[in-house]
């Protein structure tokens, strides 16, 4: 019997019809020789749909239509229960089991999905999936915290500053100052838990930067301002394994036209056909130095490991060109089209870098087995507990 992999996409995020397009080539490239696989489709209203239907991608055109086609499901989180259920089943239909999935890769983007919230679900029923668990997800989708973490382990990161939406609103006046003085302008304005270049503006007045912080409200409640490099290079890498054990691959240089990657360079510019990240204008190799590449690829395994990733991450840095330092910029735990462009350029086909995440997967739920979560005694029937309570 071949093993079953549940791929999970679309999502209450703003990056929704990106997780769409990663998805569909995902589930392309996954070999059906060795793998069925079952699309989830998450809508934005966050209602889970399976069927055939949701393999092309032509028909999200209308989601309504699509969605009237397919079978709408649930999984219980109930720890061991693997199996997909029908939402709505005849009085005469049984337990209601749509399908048993073995294996789930989410390829979700954004809020609601790479930040942990969905990984949490998956945990708790306990299957095997690939990609980073609840922690490193909800560090690496947190600009800020991601920030603070890889700046401990040494890993260099930018001069920031950082503010919730209801200190703006209260404290705009010192936290302007403290921008002004720590910064100076100009200035990259970033809601803390977004991907995509959603949200993301530059400043290089009060003005500007007043503007861009309201845009940027409208998406997060956290709030993260960063000194913005004056003749700055961004280099890509993807990392793909687990903490212990990965690896790096070649190195890509986004082209972009402003002072940051927009949304639609990364995701409609490009040649005729491709779709996703894979569309965006770049560089592969990127053209470095090799001490600069090794200095990179360096950088991103760290911020890896730091993390504690798992699956297939990408790892964003920034070269000042002025003096030659790099900074880590961010990570995305769930890279759009999965990176697979950067592993192809690296001598591994996206098939098998579905084989590898499929792997890993089994590989880490193996290895949380071994670990103790609970104790066999029961303190009540030992006698224990009583102490503080309530005697009658």
């Amino acid at each position: 019997m071949k093993t079953n992999i549940g791929v999970f996409f679309g999502g209450r995020s703003t990056e929704h019809e990106i997780s769409v397009i990663s998805a569909s080539q995902a589930m392309a490239a996954i070999d059906r020789e060795k793998y069925d696989v079952t699309p989830i489709y998450i809508t934005k209203q966050g209602r889970w749909f399976t069927g055939p239907e949701l393999f092309e991608i032509a028909n999200y055109r209308d989601p309504k239509a699509l969605v009237a086609k397919c079978t709408e499901v649930y999984m219980q989180p109930t720890y061991g229960d693997y199996n997909l259920y029908k939402a709505k089943r005849s009085l005469f239909g049984g337990n209601g089991v749509l399908t048993r999935l073995d294996v789930v890769i989410p390829v979700l983007h954004g809020s609601n999905g790479e930040d942990g919230t969905f990984e949490g679900i998956l945990e708790s029923i306990g299957i095997p999936f690939a990609g980073c668990n609840v922690l490193a997800s909800a560090n690496g989708m947190d600009k800020i915290t991601m920030k603070m973490i890889l700046a401990a382990g040494g890993v260099p990161v930018v001069d920031y500053v950082w503010f919730t939406d209801k200190q703006w609103f209260s404290q705009r006046d010192s936290l302007i100052d403290s921008i002004e003085t720590k910064l100076g302008y100009p200035v990259i304005i970033k809601p803390a838990n977004l991907g995509s270049s959603v949200g993301i503006g530059s400043a290089h007045n009060r003005a500007e930067l007043l503007d861009r912080v309201a845009d940027a409200e409208r998406y997060s409640t956290r709030i993260i301002v960063e000194h913005m490099l004056a003749d700055m290079q961004e280099i890509n890498c993807s990392v793909l394994g687990d903490c212990n054990d990965y690896s790096m691959s070649v190195l890509e240089e986004p082209i972009k036209s402003a002072d940051f990657l927009t949304y639609e360079e990364k995701y409609c510019g490009g040649g005729k056909g491709s779709k996703g990240m894979q569309r965006s204008l770049k560089r592969i190799p990127a053209d470095l130095p090799e001490q600069t590449t090794e200095r990179i690829r360096f950088l991103a395994g760290e911020t890896f490991r730091i993390l504690s990733c798992h699956g297939v991450s990408r790892v964003d840095v920034m070269i000042d060109k002025s003096d030659g330092n790099i900074y880590v910029n961010e990570i995305n735990t769930i890279p759009g089209s999965l990176s697979f462009y950067l592993w192809e350029a690296s001598g591994i086909s996206f098939p098998k870098l579905m084989d590898r995440l499929v792997e890993l997967a089994v590989k880490r739920k193996r290895e949380l087995e071994l670990k103790t979560v609970s104790y066999d005694q029961n303190i009540f029937a030992m006698g224990g507990g009583v102490k503080g309570g309530i005697k009658k």
